[in-house]
């Protein structure tokens, strides 16, 4: 099918020149005008969607060209812009930043390829004047099917950025349309941490930051270019996707709070299209798990700076190891993985799993891997892949070898404890890599309610 989807994607020249608080302004002043705006972000980041999500009022996407083949990749960027009167894909690193240092594989400028998005080049102008051309004429030249159309300078000044703007417009001669800038605004800026953005839920003054954003967009940024732009975007053309419903809807359990908030929205959406019922709860508050469940799914988070709330709450961890004891079907990626051992740091935690979580002080296995499952097991038979993806600083004792974890530079490790109901593991992966492991994990989900029928 062939589907008509205004778009816009704004890339960034590196990591921390203000893609995301422009993407934050941006999508602030476009839903200030009452429109209807979905959201993506290139990559298999967490944090950005999440600010994405507060300002949209829906949940924001992932789109990632490791995790996804490329009809699966527009078929969802389809799926979730259906309705839409925009959508605003945010970057991920550099541009061209790919897999590795010399390739530019699973980039944004990939992404772009693929859905055929007009992109907007985001440059922070701090310290810089001429030189500025010079870094939009290196991004054009590098590969000459690079999509961009314009381009929003971040941190420019009100007085230098008429000469900017006409400079660029001389340069280039109509090639870039240069779209406005943000100044430099010190009280919107978004804390960060070892992971990271510190996520949305935590910003207490969100939304005031995020108005002063929008209102400034509005005033520096030509959003009704940026809104022609996007509909002069080529149709996306896609194969529709299919999951199979199954036979019987089921319960699985999703943990939702401060400690855990990693997830991939469409990849627990893929659950919810097979017949799931998804109910939330949380494991620092709740005294114990939802009633009359079948599954439980633990997605990563920060559960080690909550330690003491997760420790102290001593009924859900009993609640916890009793379920697993008796083979309720779990997935725990992570920050889940670390609740299941028997402690995160000085705190105990639930000790359904051997060895205890620690801080390396830096980030551990960092990037993308594909999983290879060594036996037979809950999502999968032996010998089955999917891609996944790890980012953390804590390492565990006792990580398991149910699989293999191979980078694409061919370095490769064991991890994971798996059984027939459980996968516990520091590696994320996405349902939407190979739906064959959502369609197994929601199959001992069912086992699970035929035994309790």
């Amino acid at each position: 099918m062939e589907v008509p989807i205004p778009r816009i994607l704004l890339a960034g020249t590196n990591s921390g020149c203000g893609k995301t608080t422009v993407t934050c302004a941006v999508l602030q002043a476009l839903v200030n005008r009452k429109l209807k705006v979905g959201a993506f972000k290139c990559g298999p980041d967490y944090i950005d969607p999440m600010f994405h999500s507060r300002i949209i009022g829906a949940k924001s996407r992932n789109l990632d060209l490791f995790f996804f083949d490329d009809n699966t990749l527009r078929y969802l960027l389809m799926k979730n812009s259906e309705g839409c009167d925009v959508s605003i894909l945010e970057g991920v690193m550099g541009y061209y930043d790919g897999l590795s240092l010399t390739t530019a594989k699973a980039s944004t400028y990939e992404v772009a390829k693929t859905t055929a998005s007009p992109v907007v080049l985001v440059v922070n102008a701090k310290g810089l004047s001429l030189s500025i051309l010079a870094i939009i004429q290196g991004f054009l030249a590098l590969y000459p099917d690079n999509h961009i159309q314009g381009v929003i300078l971040n941190q420019c000044t009100p007085m230098t950025y008429p000469a900017l703007r006409e400079a660029i417009e001389r340069q280039f001669e109509g090639r870039i349309k240069p779209l406005g800038f943000l100044p430099a605004m010190p009280d919107c800026v978004l804390g960060s941490r070892h992971l990271g953005l510190i996520t949305a839920g935590e910003v207490k003054d969100l939304r005031e930051k995020m108005q002063k954003l929008a209102a400034q967009a509005e005033q520096t940024i030509d959003l009704d270019a940026l809104l022609q732009m996007s509909r002069n975007a080529p149709p996306v053309s896609c194969t529709s996707i299919v999951l199979p419903r199954q036979r019987e809807p089921v319960r699985i359990a999703v943990a939702r709070d401060q400690a855990f908030c990693f997830y991939y929205e469409d990849s627990l959406e893929a659950l919810a299209e097979m017949g799931a019922e998804l109910v939330p709860f949380s494991p620092m508050t709740d005294e114990k798990l939802p009633e009359h469940i079948q599954g439980l799914y633990l997605g990563g988070g920060y559960p080690e700076l909550y330690g003491e709330q997760l420790s102290q709450n001593v009924t859900m961890l009993r609640s916890v190891r009793d379920a697993l004891a008796a083979g309720l079907p779990c997935i725990a990626e992570c920050g889940g993985f670390m609740y299941l051992t028997e402690a995160v740091g000085e705190y105990p935690m639930a000790g359904c799993l051997p060895g205890k979580s620690f801080d390396t002080g830096k980030l551990s296995r960092f990037g993308y891997v594909t999983l290879t499952a060594k036996e037979d097991c809950i999502l999968c038979s032996a010998g089955t892949s999917i891609a996944a993806h790890e980012f953390h600083h804590w390492d565990c004792t006792h990580t398991g070898d149910a699989f293999t974890a191979r980078k694409p530079s061919g370095k490769s490790w064991d991890c994971v404890i798996a059984s027939q109901t459980l996968y516990a593991g520091y590696p994320h992966f996405h349902f939407y890599s190979n739906p064959d492991f959502a369609v197994h994990f929601y199959q001992q989900c069912l086992k699970e309610k035929k035994h309790h029928d």
